[in-house]
């Protein structure tokens, strides 16, 4: 469809051959021999049928030599959105992979994080992570950096200038008796927080509690005062293992579920993205649906961890918004094409189990890639 309010908009590319993409009414469109053209703002003017090439050329100024020609086996998709993916652990991904979440956690995570208290380290490990996102065709990422303050902000300043669209979260934590030296106080956390402020065009803050079991109620309660005076996005997450969910119901005696206690703080929002969610109850994704909260499936770090399956057609059909994420380095692959690999063979596995399972088609999980949570959660009331 031509933009004809910005025909007078300069076009810097015009594209012609094979797109494909994914719309709420058909969940894979392709559109074979299309015209693209892409303004100087990097803005797409116009898509058409290529049979109105005179017409676009003549409406939009541009000639018919400029036209890049796309080859018989070559398409053009819309950027991907990794909706979960640690960018501090990927140093170590594809690595590690032999302990459950919570153990793994404090043997190699935590460690690891502590480091990026060096800026040197910080600035190597963000780049080249970026760099393989971008490179993989992840044009947005919802990332978690550490607890430090300052490298967080660099982690931003990176994916800006290499122009990815980013949520950031500096990590919030003040419980940690496995690995003592990682952990800030209530304070600190809290301060830190208020500080977390990104100047950049292309990336957000985006308020962090890692997860409940290294939170206490305290600095819980104040992210979800922060977020919601600030209108800040939130992310953090959710019954990824089954021995997670029993330390949370001992660490929070006083909440219904996991989902309550994010809940009663103020930290399920229509602005939040919480991940992994294997286990989480129907009455947890009722009070999802209530409030408006995303998922984001993670199935390569389910798998690698052992922490779960998550029962995709259950959440949709509690009618909560989902993503999928990479979740490195939980995941070994910072590829987004990996996540819907995983994605269906994770529904193969319950079909396995149930062979009154309905197995997930690719259009399905492409569908949960390019859905109202990646394009619209991301950048809405900003």
């Amino acid at each position: 469809m031509a933009n004809s309010d910005r025909a007078d908009t300069a076009i810097a590319f015009v594209y012609r051959g094979t797109f494909v993409h994914s719309t709420q009414q058909k969940a894979l469109q392709i559109l074979k021999d299309a015209l693209l053209g892409v303004d100087t703002q990097g803005k797409i003017a116009f898509i058409e049928e290529g049979k109105e090439l005179e017409k676009l050329s003549q409406t939009f100024g541009f000639k018919t030599s400029d036209i890049t020609q796309l080859a018989q086996h070559e398409f053009f998709m819309p950027g991907l959105v990794d909706t979960h993916i640690h960018a501090s652990q990927y140093s170590y991904a594809g690595t590690a992979l032999d302990m459950p979440l919570l153990q793994w956690l404090n043997a190699y995570t935590f460690p690891v994080e502590s480091r990026f208290k060096d800026l040197e380290f910080a600035r190597k490990v963000y780049t080249q992570i970026v760099r393989r996102t971008l490179r993989n065709g992840t044009t947005t990422a919802c990332y978690f950096a550490t607890i430090h303050t300052e490298a967080s902000l660099l982690l931003g300043q990176i994916a800006n200038n290499f122009g990815q669209r980013a949520l950031v979260g500096k990590v919030c934590m003040d419980r940690n008796d496995c690995v003592k030296h990682y952990k800030e106080t209530l304070q600190d956390s809290q301060d830190e927080t208020c500080r977390w402020v990104l100047a950049y065009p292309l990336v957000k803050p985006v308020v962090t509690p890692r997860f409940a079991p290294s939170c206490t109620g305290a600095l819980l309660e104040q992210l979800g005062e922060i977020a919601k005076n600030n209108n800040l996005h939130i992310q953090s997450h959710i019954s990824e293992t089954l021995e997670e969910v029993k330390l949370v119901k001992e660490l929070f005696p006083e909440s219904e579920s996991y989902a309550d206690v994010y809940y009663k703080h103020n930290l399920l929002t229509d602005k939040t993205v919480m991940a992994h969610g294997c286990h989480l109850s129907d009455e947890e994704l009722a009070l999802f649906r209530e409030t408006g909260a995303s998922l984001s499936h993670c199935p390569n770090s389910n798998f690698s961890l052992c922490s779960g399956v998550l029962n995709v057609r259950n959440v949709l059909k509690h009618k909560v918004k989902l993503g999928l994420g990479t979740d490195v380095a939980g995941g070994y692959s910072a590829s987004m094409l990996d996540a819907v690999r995983r994605a269906l063979d994770a529904s193969k596995v319950l079909t396995i189990q149930d062979p009154k399972y309905k197995t997930l088609s690719f259009e399905e999980v492409l569908t949960i890639i390019y859905n109202i949570l990646n394009f619209r959660f991301f950048w809405k009331n900003s």
